[in-house]
């Protein structure tokens, strides 16, 4: 199992890490007070409910001292748990500046009534053990949501897997453009099967289809340039913080030209590291 203790100060960049490692199949427990730490990972062990990933986070709302703290890591030790620790931290100056942003209260504010200046004291010395025992420390300072992302996603990423789901869709123009796509390539310019009386009724998942629509020249270089643009773009989405994209390849009707390219678009994309899933929505619509 692959445990991580997500922790840090108030303000660092805690509930951002939290969705990129759930962007990337962890599962994630926010909030949970020390105490309960070695039963969640008793839960996660169990048979049925055994979880390859998990992610807690703890932090100054569930740690009253750092005894139980320490008695909490203690335990897991005890039982010869791995776990890694990420711990979010960031200048006095940039928390307090989030805080007077969102207009929301540092949590050791609110329950010992004390300035946000000392709130912020008070807890770096109670979450003082964590950070020494941290495996990765990240200051979020002068990161943007993006960068940090990014950077908690190449921590726990396993090797080759991409921090962004990938879909591609084929579809029918005359249907309507799928609502969810981020990215349209149109390919209603090439030669249409539709038209060859042997291929009306069969759709580019069909050897033939496929064949007929790649045998053109015109589209061997559409399908060059395609991938051109997806090469250079696709790593700046991941850069930008994308944790989802649809790629949607439309034709006229959305059974022969669209299947075909979405299929050789999803076979580029599956060689450059991705792991596109591939739907064809109109493929099973009567002509």
């Amino acid at each position: 199992m692959n445990f991580v203790i997500v922790t840090g100060l108030s303000g660092a960049g805690k509930s951002m890490a939290v969705n990129a490692l759930e962007d990337i199949g962890f599962f994630c427990i926010d909030n949970i007070p020390a105490a309960l730490l070695p039963r969640i990972v008793d839960f996660a062990l169990q048979g049925e409910n055994q979880l390859s990933r998990v992610a807690v986070v703890m932090d100054v709302r569930g740690v009253r001292s750092g005894e139980e703290l320490n008695a909490a890591l203690a335990d897991l030790d005890a039982k010869k748990i791995d776990y890694d620790i990420l711990f979010l931290d960031a200048n006095d100056a940039v928390i307090q500046r989030r805080y007077k942003e969102t207009r929301r209260q540092h949590p050791i504010t609110i329950a010992q009534k004390v300035p946000i200046t000392e709130a912020i004291h008070r807890e770096r010395a109670l979450l003082q053990p964590l950070r020494d025992r941290a495996k990765y420390v990240i200051d979020t300072s002068l990161l943007s949501t993006a960068q940090n992302k990014e950077r908690v996603c190449s921590l726990f990423l396993d090797k080759g897997e991409s921090p962004m789901a990938l879909t591609v869709v084929s579809f029918g123009f005359k249907y309507g453009l799928p609502q969810e796509a981020d990215l349209v390539l149109d390919v209603r310019c090439l030669p249409n099967p539709f038209y060859v009386p042997e291929l009306k009724h069969k759709t580019g998942l069909d050897a033939e289809v496929y064949d007929y629509v790649m045998s053109f020249p015109e589209a061997q270089e559409l399908l060059h340039r395609y991938e051109n643009f997806l090469a250079y773009a696709l790593p700046l989405y991941i850069k930008e913080g994308k944790s989802q994209l649809m790629i949607a390849v439309g034709c006229t009707g959305g059974k022969h030209r669209s299947i075909t390219f979405a299929r050789k678009i999803a076979e580029f994309c599956q060689k450059q590291g991705y792991t596109p899933a591939v739907l064809h929505r109109d493929a099973a619509r009567t002509l």
